[in-house]
């Protein structure tokens, strides 16, 4: 049974990130989740899903109060503890950009007011929590160790202790207006380089994600805004690859098997971050390591595009249980996820929707037309098969799918010229026309599938993107369906799953409610878009990180932390009211 910090509710959580992986803390000042080398790696901090491993700084008065914030347009967090008698506050960052093999945990100290004193406990434990640390020595104050294949570095200062549990633990007093730097690590081969100089390595992380700081003059919601951003940037490696959460197995709802790993590269999430970029002054890092990412893998797969890949362009591995682990309250834990052997057919609407997006703003190359072209006739080639659909469900003939197809195929003819720009309008066309035959319902609106006549707030996304016109009655009919049987209390619900009420069945969709936020502006509902947007936008605890699934009733975030295509699209809708 391991003893280390408890869970806490998944909105009290902040995440570091540095591209290459990321970590979670919580609001002891304890680092509850982290993988290593890379996102998908085993955890070497797991006490999130009960295992060992974690990293804890906070304040020895067991009685205080918690706050935190992010420093603009970084994931620079600062945790801050009110005490009986002080103020303290704990800033942290893993220094940025990251290196595929290694990282730098930066945490630093400071009694704000009072005499600050703090307990720091850390445990690192491999292969998510088995591995217990091994060859540990001390030099000069440094303390060095392994674990598995992950070896360590900790450069904390005197006072170090090893107990019983086998953490190292540490007593830290400061006087009012002092601080003390913590630097802890990690890397996949033994550490000899020099060692590095705090302030040196502050510097360095705050001017690097300067340069990466886009331009949000003129938007609602400014500050969650940037935020946005800074979270999709901390998702994406050097490859371009950007996860779609930064963690696994936390469940969507209590003891209902709905727990997955999402810690790999989603094609469909890719091309929602790299449109919502393409919107934003600045945004030219994002759109780009999307474009490259989504092109390697049409180059390399072309109509046998996965929808999800690791970081590495290596295939998802199949899902398994880890049974040693608890697992976060009300979930089990699963490693890998089954969406590795599903069919998507939107994600190739998604790969021409996102370069026609680039091309707009000048920034295709001839490979990457190359990869348009591969994914079009990729379409061509399986427009007409079932598919798994934006909800990785059975297969079956979604309308979503063909729509995004439509979508795509014209927005990326609209950007081309010559026979092949005809042959693309054509195909589109062709979709379309076979689309409505199948899927329009007899109240003349768009249904799920050609055998399911249910709504879905899916079907909002290939409105926005121009696969239907707006003025069109099955446009209308269909936003109207959802208004009445999807939306509740300023959310949106994906779709029925029966005749239980929508909240007892799962959590309000945020992306839902923000695509139908972007609906409301292209129809010149700007109140309305402007309600939604920040309805939506405040499901999220004071770290501002959003879930796929926020439970309205209970007010809580349900799924893996943070979800990025919920944070891509936050930060589309608000550079679009931006513009209005």
């Amino acid at each position: 049974m391991n003893d280390g910090p408890p869970p806490f509710a998944l909105r009290d959580y902040a995440l570091l990130a540095d591209g290459e992986r990321g970590v979670l803390i919580g609001p002891r000042g304890e680092m509850a989740w982290m993988c290593f080398p890379s996102w998908d790696s085993p955890s070497v901090f797991s006490a999130l899903l009960g295992g060992a491993g974690h990293y804890q700084v906070a304040p020895s008065d067991e009685r205080f109060v918690w706050g935190g914030y992010y420093e603009r347009s970084t994931l620079i967090w600062t945790s801050r503890w009110v005490t009986t008698d002080a103020l303290i506050e704990c800033r942290e960052a893993l220094a940025f950009p990251g290196h595929p093999s290694k990282t730098v945990i930066l945490r630093r100290v400071r009694a704000v007011h009072g005499r600050a004193s703090l307990t720091v406990r850390l445990q690192v434990a491999g292969d998510y929590g088995r591995r217990p640390i091994t060859e540990l020595a001390r030099t000069a104050g440094v303390w060095t160790a392994a674990s598995g294949a992950v070896h360590l570095r900790w450069q904390p200062g005197p006072g170090v202790r090893r107990n019983h549990k086998g953490e190292l633990t540490l007593q830290v007093d400061l006087a009012e207006g002092e601080h003390r730097d913590l630097i802890l690590e990690l890397s996949t081969h033994r550490i000899e380089d020099p060692l590095a100089d705090p302030d040196e390595l502050w510097t360095a992380t705050e001017d690097s994600w300067c340069r990466d700081a886009p331009v949000m003059d003129g938007v609602p919601g400014q500050r969650d805004a940037a935020h946005a951003y800074s979270v999709l940037r901390g998702l994406t490696t050097a490859s371009g690859a950007m996860v779609a959460a930064a963690t696994m197995s936390l469940p969507e709802r209590a003891e209902a098997g709905r727990n997955y790993d999402y810690r790999y590269a989603w094609i469909r999430d890719q091309c929602f971050a790299g449109q919502a970029a393409a919107v934003v002054e600045g945004g030219e890092t994002l759109l780009d390591a999307a474009v490259s990412f989504v092109t390697e893998r049409l180059q390399a797969d072309g109509p046998e595009l996965k929808p999800a890949y690791r970081t590495t362009g290596e295939p998802v591995p199949d899902e398994s249980d880890l049974t040693h682990l608890p697992g976060y309250p009300g979930g089990q834990v699963k490693a890998g996820n089954r969406a590795n052997r599903q069919f998507q057919l939107d994600a190739l609407g998604e790969a021409l929707l996102l370069f026609a997006a680039a091309a707009r703003d000048g920034r295709l190359t001839h490979d990457n037309w190359k990869a348009a072209e591969i994914a079009a006739e990729a379409i061509a080639a399986r427009w007409e098969q079932l598919d798994a659909g934006i909800w990785e469900l059975d297969n079956r003939w979604w309308t979503h799918s063909r729509l995004t197809c439509v979508a795509g195929l014209r927005q990326i003819a609209a950007g081309g010229s010559g026979p092949q720009s005809g042959q693309w309008t054509t195909l589109a066309d062709a979709i379309a026309a076979e689309t409505a035959r199948r899927c329009v319902h007899s109240a003349g609106r768009w249904q799920r599938a050609a055998d399911d006549e249910g709504v879905d707030a899916a079907l909002l996304l290939p409105v926005l993107r121009g696969a239907v016109m707006l003025d069109d009655p099955r446009t209308a009919a269909t936003i109207t369906a959802i208004e009445d049987r999807l939306c509740q209390d300023g959310y949106l619900y994906r779709y029925r799953h029966d005749e239980r009420p929508l909240q007892d069945a799962e959590g309000a969709f945020s992306l839902c409610g923000f695509a139908l936020a972007l609906v409301y502006r292209q129809q010149g509902r700007r109140d309305q878009a402007l309600a939604w947007f920040e309805r939506n936008r405040a499901s999220c605890g004071p770290p501002g990180l959003l879930t796929e699934e926020f439970d309205v009733g209970e007010r809580q975030l349900r799924g893996n932390l943070p979800q990025a295509f919920v944070h891509a699209l936050l930060l589309e809708c608000a550079a679009r009211l931006g513009q209005s």
